[in-house]
């Protein structure tokens, strides 16, 4: 809702600064001479043009338009790229989106690296004629095995039995599919299909992870349809990937074939086997002479039209998903550019400008999660205010040793088991802030971490500084004593201080804070030393007779004018 409102906004803003800009122009004064110095002014209108603009292209190609007017259009494109994954196997097998049949380009694959081979082993300096022959000879005999796949009048019975029943299979999806109740879904299956969609969640939504306590996109796009258009395909998918694996379960291996094959694998191994380890050239060319008898035995080769009636079912089955995507086709061509929503197997994600370029509405949720007390980052709240006692914060700050330096002993319990406090103990109780006052709101998290280091090296820089720099201010040898020690940390940066003071006072606070301090200290150092010395200058100089220019009266003090008054005279 948020992301609509603002697109409208943005609409809006540009027309109307674009509409106001024009106007503007033709009521101004032109000077041909000098040109018009009030175009220099103003101009808010079109920064604010060019600004929604760049927000416009940003909500555009990162697909939160889309998100924003079409929610359950990723989860729709989700089930639309699952059936279109299924069936690219499928389709890859015939010349509807390749140029040629898989089976033809498979065959002149073969034929190329057969030929390959053969000019390599004649033209060997490395075989002698025998190998030659008998390698020449292997590769006669594995060309002749696709003669054996490509000829219809040894296509088996049984086999072109399975290819009508996986066209009919096809034909009766297609038909099915194109019934506006598919796939038949029942009540019961309904209310938990949306129940099962509810709990997932929907596009990009926003969740603590349990483990880490990090705030993360969890689904990058729901796989659970969640409209009956998305489950149309859902259920289309799923019956795709039980005919894809059949097909490609199904070989061409007739009679002749195998017994041809197993004759070429028998011979190469034998001849492989007879061979000695400085015949290792002639080796290496029968294994790559029955690689390729191995891949011709697995590919899906079949005589030229044996799969016509497979391809035309495949083709009808096509349209009519394309027909059922309906306007969804429009979204995806003008809502994603640069990229869609792509399936791998069971599962879908944003492939494009979408994936790599976050949401505005995510990057706001995230944010206002991360704001919650109860979520944070990592489980550590960023800004929120708690209802903090005061006694926490006095036993925060003060340390416990100034009761262990008050003379006398802690309270002990009595035969009673009662514990009667005395002084010592109260004070320590105080320290600790083991009592209650009253309650203040105080920031937690990384922002009251942050501010409590640097207020306490700030508090004790000043309590060191202050009273060290005006000494120094005032004492020429206390001056001349600190004054180098000061300059010598002075100019190097706080940062390059950090890995010695780690390495020294840790990691923890103590190590921050003093840091914090060392900064702090030298600012109020110099700070309160030249207070001082300019104090101590204006004391120590002689009383000066002053004119004034105007009414000649003589003042006899400079130390008791003021810098106001000093400067008219």
């Amino acid at each position: 809702m948020l992301t609509q409102i603002v697109t409208f906004l943005i609409f809006f803003a540009v027309i109307g600064c674009i509409l106001y800009g024009r106007r503007l122009i033709k009521t101004e004064k032109v000077d041909a001479v000098f040109g018009n110095p009030e175009r220099a002014l103003g101009g808010t209108h079109w920064v604010i043009v060019g600004s929604s603009f760049l927000l416009l292209v940003w909500l555009y190609y990162s697909w939160d338009i889309a998100k924003g007017f079409y929610p359950k259009s990723a989860n729709e494109l989700c089930q639309v790229a699952k059936v279109n994954d299924s069936l690219l196997g499928l389709k890859y097998q015939f010349p509807i989106e390749e140029r040629e049949l898989k089976s033809t380009s498979q065959i002149k694959q073969e034929n190329k690296n057969l030929k390959k081979i053969k000019i390599e082993i004649q033209n060997s300096n490395e075989l002698n004629n025998q190998q030659k022959t008998i390698l020449v000879d292997f590769i006669n005999k594995t060309n002749q095995l696709i003669p054996l796949l490509t000829n219809e009048d040894l296509l088996e019975s049984e086999t072109k039995k399975r290819i009508d029943d996986i066209t009919g299979k096809i034909n009766l999806l297609t038909e099915n599919f194109q019934k506006p109740d598919y796939p038949f879904e029942t009540e019961l299956e309904l209310n938990e299909r949306i129940k099962a969609a509810s709990e997932e969640g929907g596009w990009g939504i926003t969740k603590v992870d349990a483990g880490s306590g990090t705030i993360e996109n969890t689904i990058e796009v729901p796989l659970i349809p969640a409209t009956n258009r998305g489950l149309k395909f859902h259920a289309a998918a799923q019956e795709l990937n039980l005919i894809s694996d059949e097909f490609f379960q199904l070989r061409n291996h007739n009679p002749e074939f195998k017994k041809k094959i197993k004759e070429i694998k028998d011979s190469i191994k034998t001849y492989r086997s007879d061979l000695n380890d400085n015949e290792e050239v002639a080796s290496t060319y029968a294994k790559n002479i029955v690689k390729i008898a191995r891949r011709i035995e697995f590919a899906s080769i079949y005589p030229p039209n044996a799969l016509d009636n497979m391809q035309n079912a495949i083709v009808q089955f096509d349209n009519a998903q394309i027909k059922a995507q309906g306007g969804l086709r429009f979204i995806d061509i003008f809502l994603f550019p640069a990229g869609t929503i792509v399936a791998s197997g069971p599962s879908c994600s944003e492939q494009g400008s979408g994936r790599w370029l976050p949401k505005p509405s995510d990057t706001f949720n995230k944010f206002i999660l991360m704001s919650k007390p109860s979520v944070g980052y990592k489980d550590i709240p960023l800004l929120w205010i708690n209802m903090v006692d005061v006694s926490k914060i006095i036993g925060f700050i003060l340390p416990d040793w100034i009761a262990d330096i008050l003379p006398g002993e802690y309270p002990v319990h009595t035969k009673d088991g009662i514990v009667k406090q005395n002084f010592k103990g109260k004070v320590l109780k105080f320290v600790t802030g083991d009592f209650k006052l009253f309650k203040i709101p105080v920031p937690y998290g990384h922002i009251w971490d942050s501010f409590l280091r640097v207020f306490l090296g700030l508090i004790f820089g000043i309590l060191i500084g202050v009273p060290l720099g005006l000494f120094m201010g005032l004492n020429r040898f206390a001056k001349g004593f600190f004054d180098p020690l000061i300059e010598l940390y002075r100019p190097v940066p706080p940062l390059a201080w950090a890995p010695l003071i780690i390495s020294v006072l840790g990691i923890d606070n103590t190590g921050k804070v003093f840091l914090l301090f060392m900064v702090s200290l030298s600012i109020m150092i110099i700070s309160a030393r030249a207070g001082a010395s300019e104090l101590n200058y204006l004391k120590s100089t002689p009383p000066t007779l002053l004119v004034h220019r105007k009414t000649n009266t003589k003042i006899c003090n400079i130390s008791k004018l003021s810098s106001r008054n000093f400067n008219r005279y």
